[in-house]
C-alpha cells in the first residue's frame, strides 16, 4: 500500500517538502482554477505537477475530485449535460496523456457534508458532525460548502429520485467509462457523505454496500471502481472489513480513504483514527488480505488547537499511525500464513 496526502494548490513545493518528511509514498492532487481552460483540466499542467512530485521523490496517484461546477449538470440531468460530458471525456484524455492513473468522482450533487465544525474531540481538538434533524426540512437544493448556488436555475429546483440520480449516472457512464478506459484512467467513485437518503429534496444514492454493488454493474469495467471511505462505510452501518474483503478481492478498491467516527449517518462525529467506533488494525488486516496495494489516505483532519499548525500536526500523526496499522497488518497476515503452511 501507499500512504498519501491530498494537496491543495498552494505552496505546492512545501506541502510535497513536508509529505516526504513524514513518510508518504505519494500525493493525490485538487485541481487548481487556473488549471481548467474552457472547461476542461489542462494537460501541460498537469503534467508539469507530475514532474514536480516525482522530482520530490514521491507519486502523483491521482487526483482527488472533479471540481463541482465541472460536473453538476449531468449529475443533476440538467440541461447541458451532454457538453459537461464532453468536457469531462477531454479531461480525462489529458490527464491519460500526463500519466495520471485515477480521478475520484462523485454523484452527491449538492455536496452537502456537514452540520458543524466546532465539535470537540480528545483533548479539545476540533473536529466535525452531522445531524440529519438538522437538514431534513431544508429547501429545495440546499447546497454545502463550496457550491455556487447561482449555477442552479431555480425553474429547474425540485424533487429528484433515488431512479432520477440512477439515470443520471448510468447516462454518464456510459459515455465516460470507455473513454477512461482508452485513456488508462480509473474512475473511483465517492460514497456519499453523509450517507442519507436526500437532502434539499435531491437524493443521495450512494449511501449503502449494496449501491455500491449496483453502482459497478451498471457499466463493468476495470477502470470504474471506489473510493472506499472507511469513515463512510462506518457511517453506513457497514461490517467495514467484510466489505474491504468482498471489494479488495474483486479489485474493485482503487483508493482508501482512512478515518474513523462515531455514530450512525444520521447521527455522527469525526474523531482520531483511534478514538472511534471502527477497529482500524481489523480493516487494515482486510486490505492487506485482500491484497490491495493502491493508495490510502488518512483524509479528513483533526485540527490540533495548540502552537503551530493543526492540520499539519494532525497528517503527521495520522500517517505515523497508519504506517504502524500497516506495519502490524502485514506481520500479522505473514503470521498466520506462516501458520496455516505448517499445519498442512
Amino acid at each position: 500500500m501507499k500512504l498519501v496526502l491530498t494537496i491543495s494548490r498552494d505552496q505546492v513545493d512545501d506541502q510535497l517538502h513536508f509529505a516526504r518528511q513524514i513518510g508518504c509514498d505519494g500525493v493525490l492532487a485538487q485541481t487548481a482554477p487556473n488549471e481548467i481552460q474552457n472547461g476542461t483540466i489542462s494537460y501541460a499542467a498537469i503534467a508539469a505537477l507530475k514532474g514536480k512530485v516525482e522530482e520530490k521523490g514521491l507519486s502523483l496517484e491521482g487526483m482527488a475530485m472533479l471540481p463541482w461546477h465541472l460536473c453538476y449538470k449531468w449529475m443533476l440531468g440538467l440541461p447541458g449535460r451532454d457538453e459537461q460530458i464532453d468536457l469531462l471525456q477531454s479531461s480525462l484524455r489529458n490527464l491519460g496523456a500526463a500519466g495520471v492513473p485515477l480521478v475520484v468522482f462523485n454523484m452527491h450533487a449538492l455536496r452537502y457534508y456537514r452540520t458543524r465544525w466546532d465539535v470537540p474531540e480528545r483533548g479539545g481538538a476540533i473536529s466535525n458532525s452531522f445531524e440529519m434533524e438538522l437538514v431534513a426540512n431544508l429547501p429545495l437544493w440546499s447546497a454545502g460548502r463550496g457550491i455556487d448556488q447561482s449555477l442552479l436555475p431555480v425553474e429547474q429546483r425540485r424533487p429528484i429520485s433515488d431512479e432520477e440520480m440512477w439515470d443520471n449516472y448510468a447516462y454518464m457512464l456510459r459515455a465516460v467509462v470507455p473513454v477512461a478506459e482508452e485513456a488508462g484512467v480509473k474512475l473511483a467513485l465517492h460514497p456519499d457523505d453523509p450517507p442519507v437518503p436526500q437532502i434539499g429534496g435531491v437524493a443521495r444514492i450512494m449511501r449503502s454496500p449494496e449501491a455500491f454493488r449496483r453502482a459497478l454493474e451498471v457499466y463493468p469495467s476495470d477502470y470504474l471502481g471506489l473510493k472506499f471511505c472507511v469513515g463512510c462505510w462506518s457511517e453506513m452501518g457497514a461490517d467495514v472489513a467484510q466489505d474491504v474483503h468482498y471489494f479488495g478481492e474483486k479489485r474493485k478498491i482503487f483508493l482508501v480513504d482512512f478515518r474513523n467516527i462515531r455514530g450512525t449517518a444520521d447521527s455522527f462525529h469525526e474523531t482520531f483514527l483511534d478514538n472511534g467506533q471502527e477497529n482500524r488494525l481489523a480493516i487494515m488486516q482486510a486490505l492487506v488480505e485482500s491484497g490491495y496495494d493502491g493508495p490510502i489516505s488518512p483524509d479528513h483532519a483533526v485540527m490540533l488547537n495548540v502552537q503551530g499548525d493543526g492540520n499539519r500536526l494532525y497528517w503527521a500523526w495520522a500517517i505515523g499511525h497508519m504506517r504502524a496499522l500497516l506495519q502490524g497488518a502485514q506481520a500479522l497476515t505473514k503470521a498466520a500464513a506462516q501458520s496455516a503452511n505448517h499445519a498442512l
